[in-house]
């Protein structure tokens, strides 16, 4: 019985792994980049929340955009915005993340 729960909770981990590297990894270029959504920016719940701007993120082979939302912000970090980046194969989408100070 434990090794079976051992190999499960091992091919349970090893899955989750293989799962968060190839997401990390994908990187979908486009020759066009797709035409931005203005979204209206609602007030701030709390004045010490930081407003993570609009996103872009791959599903199915292609960006979709995710509007811009509030977020309570980390203690040591700052919030870096997403941006595009343009490589010889075309450009790509370089998500916004946490940076530690």
């Amino acid at each position: 019985m434990k090794k079976q729960l051992f190999k499960y909770l091992l091919a349970t981990f090893v899955f989750i792994a293989a799962a968060v590297t190839s997401h990390a990894q994908t990187r979908i270029y486009v020759k066009v980049r797709p035409t931005a959504v203005v979204v209206a920016r609602p007030v701030a719940p709390h004045p010490n929340y930081v407003w993570i701007d609009e996103e872009w993120t791959v599903q199915n082979g292609a960006y979709v955009h995710v509007p811009g939302y509030w977020a309570s912000p980390r203690a040591g970090h700052v919030w870096v915005p997403g941006h595009w980046t343009t490589e010889a194969k075309g450009d790509y989408w370089v998500a916004g993340h946490w940076k530690k100070v």
